[in-house]
């Protein structure tokens, strides 16, 4: 069995490493990987957004399953592209897709099908954007509709904020053609979670639920980031909550587009806030998000081929997936000066002693020079361990991050403290 797995990052690692795992021993390839991925799999010199080369290198090689690690690539249509080849591809068609890379397609969907989601209008046209902020209140949440590299997000504290993004957006074009609509939503207050579903186009089974780090210093201070660490299962996200998930949030999105002859099928990932108002939804993402991966797909204990084939079969079930019992914990260290600009090239050391010491170390922004690890992207590795408990969990990620070194190596120093009030 071959296998194709597209991206770089860590998320693209953990899968790699998790279908390394396999009974069926697949030989896997990645596009175009890091140093991480280079120790399982093959990795392959194409872009994870250049789709013809990678329809071409399937066509010619003809995988038994692709499997979509980012955005980018689904949202470009590349699962309609490897289909009409006759290819089984793990992730959404580009109308599907739709649901990350169009925020106001996303915002329709849910209103149609009575998904709880933030009060929301989407606007062309800055003026009126500006007149109706007033209908919002303060702090006002101003998106970008398309895809922006995690960067077309603002929550804006007073009315000057929200102007100067709305400006930006409409005005100047700081996000091309992704900021040509922005949707206008009220802020949500509470404590998000992560849940991912696998979808088959029919039915659904969740994964433990995750609670992601975006701010880049501890007690959620500085800039956002792509996310600074992860743990599972937060225990915010409780037996109710995941219920109502299933059966008030992913099958009613699931129907409705059906009802627009659209078949989801893949991972839905369901961004949620959890507050005084309920339950709602922030966001939809079409892919696994990074980096709960790291934490959520170590926690599965059956194999992942089968269950990544069925949810392209439409043949999904619950029995394909059991869990692990014990929490788990992913801190990322990233290098000096992200979530800005950052150096790239610093030696990495200690790997071997993290892993020694029992952790996963999976490799987000890494590539080999002259035989040895070097840093090449803002957040470099994730740093995953189980535990009997979540202190435990938190405390041997820890000290796998104790073992590893790089020039200004930086990271968050409470990962899961959220959790501990509950526990």
């Amino acid at each position: 069995m071959k296998i194709l797995v597209i991206g770089n990052g860590g998320r693209e690692h953990a899968l790699v490493w998790k279908l390394s795992q396999d009974a069926s021993r697949p030989n896997l390839y990645c596009a175009p990987g890091n140093a991480g991925t280079a120790a399982l799999a093959e990795n392959l010199p194409i872009g994870a957004e250049d789709v013809p080369a990678l329809v071409a290198w399937a066509k010619e090689n003809q995988p038994d399953l692709v499997v979509v690690g980012p955005e980018a690539p689904l949202c470009l249509g590349i699962t309609d592209a490897l289909e009409a080849e006759g290819l089984k591809v793990f992730g959404p068609c580009e109308a599907a897709a739709r649901l990350e890379g169009s925020k106001a397609f996303s915002k329709d969907v849910m209103e149609k099908a009575g998904v709880p989601t933030a009060r929301f209008r989407v606007y062309t046209d800055s003026a009126t954007a500006i007149d109706e902020l007033e209908d919002f209140g303060f702090p006002v949440v101003i998106k970008a509709d398309g895809l922006a590299a995690g960067k077309g997000v603002v929550i804006a504290q007073t009315r000057e904020e929200a102007e100067s993004a709305i400006h930006d957006m409409l005005d100047d074009g700081r996000f091309g053609a992704a900021g040509a609509e922005v949707v206008i939503e009220e802020f949500l207050e509470g404590e998000e979670a992560s849940v991912f579903a696998l979808c088959d186009g029919e039915h659904v089974v969740l994964l433990p639920p995750a609670q992601d780090h975006k701010r880049v210093f501890d007690n959620d201070e500085g800039p956002n980031t792509g996310g600074m660490g992860a743990y599972t299962s937060a225990p915010i996200a409780t037996y109710e909550v995941m219920r109502f998930t299933k059966e008030e949030i992913v099958l009613p999105v699931l129907r409705e587009l059906k009802s627009r002859g659209i078949v989801y099928k893949g991972v839905l990932f369901c961004g949620l806030m959890i507050g005084r108002k309920g339950i709602n939804v922030l966001e939809f993402n079409c892919r696994f998000g990074d980096p709960e991966t790291e934490v959520v797909v170590p926690s599965i204990a059956s194999d992942l081929v089968p269950i990544l084939m069925a949810c392209a079969d439409g043949t999904l079930s619950d029995d394909l997936v059991s869990l692990r019992t014990e929490s788990a914990t992913t801190v990322v260290m990233a290098s000096p000066g992200y979530p800005g600009a950052y150096a790239k090239g610093a030696e990495i050391t200690g790997l071997e002693a993290a892993e020694a010491a029992g952790c996963l170390v999976f490799h987000a922004g890494t590539t080999l020079k002259d035989g040895k690890v070097v840093t090449s992207g803002g957040r470099v590795l994730t740093v995953t361990a189980f535990g009997k408990d979540l202190r435990d969990a938190v405390a041997r990620a820890y000290e796998g991050v104790n073992c590893i070194h790089f020039e200004g190596a930086h990271y968050r120093r409470d990962i899961a403290a959220k959790a501990f009030k509950y526990l």
